[in-house]
Protein backbone atom coordinates (compact mmCIF):
# COMPACT_ATOMS: atom_id res chain seq x y z
CA UNK A 1 0.00 0.00 0.00
CA UNK A 2 2.35 2.74 -1.30
CA UNK A 3 1.19 6.46 -0.56
CA UNK A 4 1.98 9.45 -2.08
CA UNK A 5 1.11 12.73 -0.42
CA UNK A 6 1.29 16.15 -2.26
CA UNK A 7 3.01 18.11 0.41
CA UNK A 8 3.98 21.72 1.19
CA UNK A 9 6.31 21.52 3.96
CA UNK A 10 5.19 25.36 5.14
CA UNK A 11 1.65 24.36 5.38
CA UNK A 12 1.18 23.39 8.42
CA UNK A 13 -1.84 21.06 7.53
CA UNK A 14 0.42 19.30 5.60
CA UNK A 15 3.06 19.20 8.02
CA UNK A 16 0.60 17.26 10.50
CA UNK A 17 -0.85 14.73 8.04
CA UNK A 18 3.01 13.49 6.91
CA UNK A 19 3.32 13.23 10.72
CA UNK A 20 0.14 11.15 11.14
CA UNK A 21 1.25 9.11 8.60
CA UNK A 22 4.65 8.44 9.40
CA UNK A 23 3.44 7.59 12.98
CA UNK A 24 1.29 4.71 11.55
CA UNK A 25 3.89 3.11 10.24
CA UNK A 26 3.64 4.46 6.91
CA UNK A 27 6.69 5.72 4.81
CA UNK A 28 5.19 8.04 1.60
CA UNK A 29 6.53 8.93 -0.98
CA UNK A 30 6.44 12.85 -0.56
CA UNK A 31 5.93 15.76 -3.88
CA UNK A 32 6.59 18.79 -2.89
CA UNK A 33 4.34 19.78 -5.77
CA UNK A 34 5.42 23.40 -5.31
CA UNK A 35 8.72 22.52 -6.90
CA UNK A 36 7.56 19.70 -9.23
CA UNK A 37 3.67 20.75 -10.19
CA UNK A 38 1.48 17.39 -10.78
CA UNK A 39 0.40 17.74 -14.94
CA UNK A 40 -2.74 18.32 -15.93
CA UNK A 41 -3.64 15.09 -16.33
CA UNK A 42 -2.80 13.82 -12.60
CA UNK A 43 -4.56 16.66 -11.51
CA UNK A 44 -7.66 15.27 -13.30
CA UNK A 45 -6.65 11.81 -11.81
CA UNK A 46 -6.57 13.10 -8.13
CA UNK A 47 -9.80 15.05 -8.55
CA UNK A 48 -11.68 11.54 -9.96
CA UNK A 49 -9.86 9.87 -7.05
CA UNK A 50 -11.22 11.82 -4.27
CA UNK A 51 -14.72 12.06 -6.54
CA UNK A 52 -15.15 15.62 -6.86
CA UNK A 53 -14.91 18.36 -9.61
CA UNK A 54 -11.51 19.86 -10.44
CA UNK A 55 -12.81 22.95 -8.68
CA UNK A 56 -13.03 21.89 -5.41
CA UNK A 57 -9.36 21.73 -5.66
CA UNK A 58 -8.61 24.98 -6.26
CA UNK A 59 -7.72 27.21 -2.35
CA UNK A 60 -9.70 29.86 -3.34
CA UNK A 61 -8.44 32.00 -0.81
CA UNK A 62 -5.12 31.85 -2.24
CA UNK A 63 -3.78 35.25 -3.73
CA UNK A 64 -2.85 33.36 -7.33
CA UNK A 65 -6.95 32.35 -7.34
CA UNK A 66 -8.21 35.51 -6.30
CA UNK A 67 -6.66 37.91 -8.36
CA UNK A 68 -6.12 35.72 -11.61
CA UNK A 69 -7.25 37.17 -14.08
CA UNK A 70 -6.89 33.82 -16.31
CA UNK A 71 -8.46 31.46 -14.79
CA UNK A 72 -11.04 29.30 -16.99
CA UNK A 73 -14.48 28.59 -16.22
CA UNK A 74 -14.70 26.38 -12.98
CA UNK A 75 -16.99 23.95 -14.91
CA UNK A 76 -14.13 23.12 -17.80
CA UNK A 77 -12.15 20.34 -15.57
CA UNK A 78 -9.74 19.92 -18.33
CA UNK A 79 -8.89 23.73 -18.68
CA UNK A 80 -9.14 24.39 -14.87
CA UNK A 81 -6.29 20.98 -14.26
CA UNK A 82 -3.85 22.62 -16.73
CA UNK A 83 -4.35 25.92 -14.81
CA UNK A 84 -3.61 24.08 -11.71
CA UNK A 85 -0.77 22.72 -12.89
CA UNK A 86 0.65 25.88 -13.99
CA UNK A 87 0.10 27.79 -10.69
CA UNK A 88 0.39 24.46 -8.20
CA UNK A 89 0.46 27.03 -5.07
CA UNK A 90 -3.79 26.84 -6.13
CA UNK A 91 -3.48 23.10 -5.20
CA UNK A 92 -5.64 22.20 -2.16
CA UNK A 93 -3.24 20.60 -0.06
CA UNK A 94 -2.33 17.74 1.25
CA UNK A 95 -3.66 14.99 -1.31
CA UNK A 96 -2.62 11.88 -0.39
CA UNK A 97 -3.32 8.84 -2.33
CA UNK A 98 -2.78 5.50 -2.73
CA UNK A 99 -3.08 4.42 -6.33
CA UNK A 100 -3.27 0.63 -5.57
CA UNK A 101 -6.57 0.91 -4.21
CA UNK A 102 -7.70 3.63 -6.24
CA UNK A 103 -8.67 6.45 -3.32
CA UNK A 104 -7.04 9.57 -2.14
CA UNK A 105 -8.33 12.04 0.44
CA UNK A 106 -7.41 15.70 1.57
CA UNK A 107 -6.08 15.86 4.89
CA UNK A 108 -8.03 18.83 6.02
CA UNK A 109 -8.08 17.95 8.81
CA UNK A 110 -4.98 15.42 8.94
CA UNK A 111 -7.31 13.02 10.31
CA UNK A 112 -8.93 12.40 7.19
CA UNK A 113 -6.12 10.21 6.41
CA UNK A 114 -6.47 7.70 8.79
CA UNK A 115 -9.18 6.22 6.06
CA UNK A 116 -5.98 5.74 3.71
CA UNK A 117 -4.42 3.45 6.25
CA UNK A 118 -4.97 -0.29 7.28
Amino acid sequence: MPLTIYHNPRCSKSRATLALLEEAGAAPRVVPYLDAPPPAARILELASLLGIPVRELLRTGEAEVADADDLPDPADDAALAEWISRHPRALQRPIVVDDDAGRACIGRPPENVRDLLP
